[in-house]
C-alpha cells in the first residue's frame, strides 16, 4: 500500500498539471449536469414490513387517485381576544379566504371549516385544509404565495392567521450562515497549525473541489434516486470536514519531510505513501460506518448513509492526487517562513553526512560510500539497528527531548500518571452518558421548529383550540372485504377504538367506491410526541385481534404520522445493536491489519463506545431534557429524533477511528522503527498531536456551525457530531489511549504468530519505503556481496 502510495504522489506531483485538469474538467461536467437536473425531493419515507407502511399502501391501492401523498396546507384562524371565528365578520372574512385559497392550479380542493365542523368547542379557532395534486416536493413557489397572499387578507381583517402544512415547507438545502462559519474557523485554525497562508489556504481548496463535486453529483442523482435536500446538507458536513482534515494530514506530513532534507518530489511521495496510507484506512472506516446503514433497513437512511460515504471517498481520492498536484504547484510556498528562510540561505542536505544513522524498521540505514567495506547486514540486507547508537538525524532524537513540543510534554505527563488519567476520563464520559439511560426517541414536527416560524405557531393555535392530540391523529384503515357486512363491521371497530382509554374523539369513515375499505381518524387526549400516545397505539393494536373477532371477517391497522414516527423508532431502536456489531465489527479487523495487534482495534473500539455514549447523553441533556438549551437555539425539548441515535453513532465511529488511525500510526511507525513502547507513545504525539488536535478542532467547528440550521434533526446531529469530536479526539484518544498503552506497554502491539502469517501486510508505516530507489540511488536488497558497498536512502 505505502509503496503504491508513494508512487502515486510522486506521478500526481509530475503531471500536476493533468491532474488538476482532470478533477477540474470532471467537476465542471458535472457541475453543468446538475445545474440541468430537478431538484431534491422531499424528505420521505419507507419502511418496509413496519404496519403503518403496511397501511398506507393498503390505502393507495384502495383508494386510487386520492393522492395519499398529496401535499397539504392547513390555515389556521384566530379571533382576536373575546370574539370568535363564528361571528359574523370573521365569518365572512373565512369565507372569502377559502374561496381565494381553492384558485391554485394546483389546488385539488379546499375544506371549508363551517361546513367540516372544523371550528373549535369555544369558537376561538377554525382552520381550513387545502388539498395538493402534487406532492409536497412539487408544490411550487406560486402555489405557496397564493396561500400567503390569502392568508392576508384575513390577517386585514383582524383575525390572526397561521400556516402548516406539508405544502408551507420549501425544504432545506445546504449552504449558508453554518458553512460560512465552519470554513471561517477552520481557515483560522490552518492558519494557526501552519503559518502559512499557503498551507492553510491548501486543504480549504481541496476540500472545496471534493465538496463541490460531492454536491453536484447528489444533485445530477437526486431525481433519479429520490435524495432529499437533507442528503444533501450531510454529504456537505461530513465532505467539508474529512476533506479538509485529509488535506491537512498530508500537507504536515509533507513539511516534516521537507525539514528533513528531502527534496519536494521526494517528500511528496513519502508524505502520500504514510500520511496517505492512514488517510485511506480512515476513510474506509468512515465508509464502513456509513454504508453499514443499510442494515437499518430504512431506506432513506440507507440513502443518507451512501451518499455522505460517497462524499468521504471524494475527499479521500482528492487527498491522494489533487494535493500532491497543488504541492506541485507550490512546494515552497506552503513551508514556514522560517523554513524558507533556511532554503534561502542554504537549502538543507537531501541526505546525512557520512556516518549519520536513521531508524528504519529497526535498521541503521547508512548513505553510500565510495571507499571502506560495508558493514555487516541484517534482514533484507539492512544494516541492524543498535539502540546503542546515538548518532541519528535531527528529526529523531535518541531521548526525543532536543524536539520536545507541547504534545510529547502532553504524553510524558500521561505516562507518568496513566492510572489518574484512565480513571478521570472513564469516570468524566462515564457521567456523561448516564442521562442517555432516559433516552426518548421521536419524530418531532413543527412543534420542534422556532417560535418566530409561522408552523410553530400554527401548531401551538391548533393544540391550545383542538387539544394536544390534534396534531397528531392516528388513521385506523380498515379492510373489509372478506366480511359480508363491511358497514357493520366498520361501526363495530370505529365504537371499539373510541372506547378505548386515551381517545377523545372518532371521525365519521370514509369508504371507497368498491365499499369493502374505510378510513377514519381517532384523535388522541395527548401531544404526538408524549410517551402516553405511544403507549395508546401500543394498546390498540394489542387489543386488535379481539376486536377483529367482534367484527366479523374485517381487520385494520394503525398509521398516521404519529403512528409512523412510532414504528420507525422501534425499527430503529431494534436495528441499532445489529449496526453496531456490523462496523464495530469489520473496523477490528481492518485495524486488525493495519496495527497488527489484537488489543490496540479492542481499544479503539470500547473508546469509540465511551465517547459516542457521552455524545448521546449531551444530547439528551440538551434537547430532551432542557439544560443550556437557549444557548443552543433550541426553544422545545422533546424527544430526540428517531434517526439521531443510530445516524450519530455511524458518524462518531467513522471519525474516531481516523483519529485512531492517524495517532496511533505514527506510534506504531516509531515502535518499529526501534523505539520502545513508551517511547514510541512520546513520538507519536511529538508528530501527531498538534495535526490532530488541528483537525478535530475544525471538525468541531464545522459541525457546530450547523446548529443554526432550522432543520431539527440537523441541528441535533451538528451538535451531537462536534460534541462527540471533542470527548473522542481530546479525551479518548489524547489522554486514554496514550494511558492505556502505557499500562498495557509492549505488550499493546502483540500478535499471535498464527495470525500474523494470515493477515496482509499493508505497511500503514511506510517501512517498504526505505526498500526503493530514490533517483537512481539503489537500495540495500538481500545478499550484497562482501566487497559491494551498500547504498540506503534516509
Amino acid at each position: 500500500m505505502a509503496t503504491f502510495l508513494y508512487r502515486l504522489g510522486r506521478l500526481a506531483f509530475r503531471r500536476r498539471g493533468y491532474v488538476a485538469l482532470m478533477w477540474v474538467t470532471v467537476l465542471a461536467a458535472v457541475g453543468l449536469s446538475a445545474l440541468q437536473a430537478p431538484g431534491a425531493s422531499d424528505d420521505e419515507f419507507s419502511m418496509p414490513g413496519i404496519e403503518s407502511q403496511k397501511a398506507f399502501d393498503l390505502m393507495q391501492q384502495r383508494f386510487p387517485g386520492a393522492a395519499a401523498d398529496g401535499a397539504d396546507a392547513r390555515v389556521v384562524f384566530v379571533a382576536p381576544d373575546g370574539q370568535k371565528v363564528t361571528a359574523s365578520g370573521n365569518r365572512g372574512a373565512i369565507e372569502e379566504t377559502v374561496d381565494a385559497l381553492a384558485d391554485g392550479a394546483q389546488v385539488a380542493g379546499v375544506a371549508d371549516p363551517f361546513e367540516v365542523r372544523a371550528v373549535s368547542e369555544d369558537g376561538s379557532t377554525a382552520y381550513a385544509t387545502v388539498t395538493y395534486k402534487v406532492k409536497s416536493s412539487e408544490v411550487t413557489d406560486a402555489s405557496r404565495t397564493a396561500v400567503e397572499k390569502a392568508a392576508g387578507q384575513a390577517r386585514d381583517a383582524g383575525l390572526t392567521v397561521e400556516l402548516g402544512g406539508s405544502a408551507m415547507d420549501a425544504g432545506e438545502g445546504p449552504g449558508g450562515v453554518a458553512e460560512i462559519i465552519g470554513v471561517s474557523v477552520a481557515a483560522v485554525v490552518l492558519l494557526i497549525t501552519f503559518g502559512s497562508l499557503a498551507a492553510a489556504g491548501l486543504p480549504l481548496l481541496t476540500a472545496a473541489l471534493g465538496v463541490g463535486l460531492s454536491i453536484f453529483t447528489i444533485m445530477v442523482l437526486a431525481d433519479p434516486l429520490g435524495l432529499s435536500s437533507t442528503t444533501m446538507t450531510l454529504a456537505m458536513m461530513l465532505g467539508l470536514a474529512v476533506g479538509i482534515d485529509y488535506a491537512l494530514f498530508v500537507v504536515s506530513r509533507y513539511r516534516e519531510e521537507r525539514a528533513k532534507g528531502h527534496a519536494s518530489q521526494e517528500a511528496v511521495g513519502l508524505a502520500v505513501g504514510t500520511a496517505g496510507s492512514a488517510v485511506v484506512f480512515a476513510g474506509l472506516t468512515v465508509v464502513i460506518a456509513l454504508a453499514g446503514l443499510t442494515v437499518v433497513g430504512i431506506p432513506m437512511l440507507t440513502k443518507m448513509g451512501l451518499a455522505a460515504a460517497g462524499a468521504v471517498v471524494v475527499a479521500v481520492l482528492i487527498a491522494l492526487t489533487m494535493v500532491p498536484a497543488c504541492l506541485g504547484f507550490w512546494p515552497n510556498a506552503v513551508l514556514s517562513r522560517a523554513a524558507r528562510g533556511r532554503g534561502r540561505r542554504g537549502r538543507a542536505p537531501r541526505f546525512a553526512d557520512a556516518g549519520t544513522t536513521a531508524k528504519a524498521g529497526r535498521t541503521r540505514l547508512l548513505p553510500f560510500k565510495k571507499t571502506g567495506k560495508p558493514e555487516k547486514t541484517g534482514k533484507a540486507g539492512l544494516l541492524p539497528f543498535k539502540k546503542a547508537d546515538k548518532a541519528r538525524t535531527d528529526e529523531t532524537p535518541q531521548d526525543g527531548r532536543s524536539e520536545e513540543n507541547g504534545g510529547a510534554r502532553w504524553a510524558r505527563l500521561v505516562l507518568r500518571r496513566p492510572i489518574p488519567v484512565l480513571l478521570l476520563g472513564i469516570l468524566g464520559l462515564g457521567a456523561l452518558a448516564i442521562p442517555m439511560t432516559s433516552l426518548q426517541l421521536g419524530m418531532p414536527g413543527d412543534e420542534a421548529k422556532p417560535t418566530s416560524t409561522t408552523e410553530r405557531r400554527a401548531y401551538d393555535a391548533l393544540a391550545d383550540g383542538f387539544g394536544p392530540g390534534f396534531n397528531g391523529p392516528l388513521t385506523i384503515v380498515v379492510d373489509a372485504k372478506g366480511s359480508d357486512d363491511p358497514e357493520a363491521a366498520v361501526s363495530t371497530i370505529s365504537d371499539k377504538i373510541a372506547g378505548t382509554k386515551g381517545i377523545v374523539s372518532v371521525a365519521q369513515p370514509h369508504f371507497n367506491k368498491a365499499g369493502d375499505t374505510a378510513v377514519f381518524t381517532a384523535t388522541p387526549s395527548t401531544s404526538p410526541t408524549d410517551e402516553k400516545t405511544k403507549t395508546l397505539v401500543k394498546t390498540i393494536r394489542g387489543e386488535r385481534p379481539a376486536v377483529e373477532a367482534a367484527a366479523s371477517g374485517a381487520s385494520f391497522k394503525v398509521t398516521g404520522t404519529t403512528a409512523v414516527n412510532i414504528d420507525i423508532s422501534d425499527k430503529v431502536q431494534a436495528a441499532l445493536v445489529p449496526y453496531l456489531i456490523t462496523i464495530v465489527g469489520l473496523a477490528v479487523v481492518l485495524l486488525l491489519v493495519v496495527f497488527r495487534s489484537v488489543l490496540v482495534p479492542l481499544k479503539a473500539a470500547l473508546g469509540f463506545l465511551l465517547s459516542v455514549l457521552a455524545a448521546l447523553g449531551a444530547v439528551v441533556l440538551v434537547f430532551q431534557q432542557g439544560h443550556a438549551a437557549s444557548l443552543f437555539g433550541v426553544e422545545q425539548t422533546g424527544p430526540i429524533m428517531s434517526l439521531t441515535p443510530i445516524f450519530l453513532v455511524g458518524i462518531v465511529f467513522g471519525l474516531a477511528m481516523d483519529y485512531e488511525v492517524f495517532l496511533v500510526s505514527r506510534m506504531r511507525e516509531a515502535y518499529v522503527h526501534g523505539d520502545s513502547a513508551e517511547q514510541a507513545v512520546v513520538s507519536g504525539f511529538r508528530h501527531s498531536a498538534r495535526v490532530v488536535a488541528a483537525a478535530a478542532l475544525i471538525m468541531i467547528a464545522v459541525f457546530a456551525g450547523f446548529i443554526g440550521e432550522e432543520s431539527s434533526m440537523i441541528k441535533m446531529i451538528g451538535f451531537g457530531l462536534a460534541i462527540a469530536v471533542l470527548f473522542d479526539a481530546f479525551v479518548v484518544r489524547m489522554a486514554i489511549v496514550p494511558a492505556v498503552l502505557s499500562l498495557l506497554g509492549d505488550r499493546a502491539w502483540w500478535l499471535p504468530a498464527w495470525l500474523d502469517r494470515i493477515l496482509p501486510n499493508v505497511d500503514v508505516e511506510g517501512e517498504s519505503l526505505n526498500r526503493l530507489p530514490v533517483d537512481g540511488a539503489l537500495i540495500a536488497v538481500p545478499g550484497p556481496a562482501p566487497d559491494e558497498p551498500v547504498k540506503t536512502r534516509v
